[in-house]
């Protein structure tokens, strides 16, 4: 009797701090690991008070129990590692679903977190799944639902870059579909061997990343082949001498 009491307080219980931390605007993941984690933890003390009436001495029965859990412990200290992780997560809130994650060399829409391991989606709707102790305590970069385009174009040295810095400005600006929470920022880069390079850097939504950096690139051509700003390639000067033997 005292089993089948314990056993219903202790799962409506669990569903009451579920409900209550879900009433306070708690993650949904949170609060049911938590419900489901004071259910346990209450139906362990009545197991333990039925063993009590029935004359069985638990004392034994805490030491293996204490036993397997450190075996356990250990054998699954990868996996604990991630649900520590996850509950972290879970509480601070570095990010939010719908961010923009780039962590352990992966890029990616957050599309869910779960306490073992974080998903994200790319541009190509591949699901990239990684544990949440390889997220918790590395560099991460959260650009929120846009992501850093930068690319660079080189122009010959006799050309005027103030001219030049307007045309790419334009041709970036008038990229159709292009809605830029910034204006790009452009101006020159590097003065290289045979170009001065002109640098370009403006956001875009992640999941069009590579489409607006094509479209980026075939707009800055078309642009300084229309002005008749000359792209220049590497070369080299050889001058031969000719010595009277």
């Amino acid at each position: 009797m005292i089993l089948a009491v314990g056993y219903v307080i202790a799962k409506k219980l669990g569903k009451v701090v579920e409900g209550l931390m879900i009433t306070k605007k708690v993650d949904v993941t949170l609060s049911r690991f938590v419900g489901n984690s004071a259910h346990l933890v209450i139906l362990a003390f009545v197991i333990m008070m039925v063993l009590g009436r029935l004359g069985i001495s638990v004392t034994p029965l805490i030491a293996i129990v204490g036993a397997l859990s450190l075996g356990a412990g250990l054998a699954l200290q990868g996996m604990l590692a991630n649900y520590a992780a996850g509950f972290t997560i879970i509480i601070t809130r570095p990010f939010v679903v719908g961010d923009t994650l780039s962590v352990q060399g992966q890029t990616g829409l957050v599309e869910s977190v779960h306490l073992a391991y974080t998903i994200l989606v790319d541009e190509d709707g591949v699901r990239i799944q990684i544990p949440n102790r390889l997220v918790v305590g590395e560099i991460m970069h959260n650009s929120k639902e846009s992501k850093l385009i930068e690319l660079s174009a080189g122009v010959a040295y006799d050309s005027d870059p103030h001219q030049v810095v307007r045309i790419v400005t334009k041709a970036i600006e008038g990229i159709e579909g292009l809605d830029a929470l910034r204006a790009p920022t452009v101006g020159i880069e590097a003065f290289g061997d045979s170009s001065i390079n002109i640098g370009a850097r403006f956001s875009a939504s992640t999941d069009k990343y590579f489409e607006f950096l094509y479209a980026a690139n075939m707009a800055i051509h078309d642009a300084l082949k229309e002005n008749r700003i000359e792209i220049p390639f590497p070369q080299r000067e050889i001058k031969l001498t000719q010595t009277n033997s």
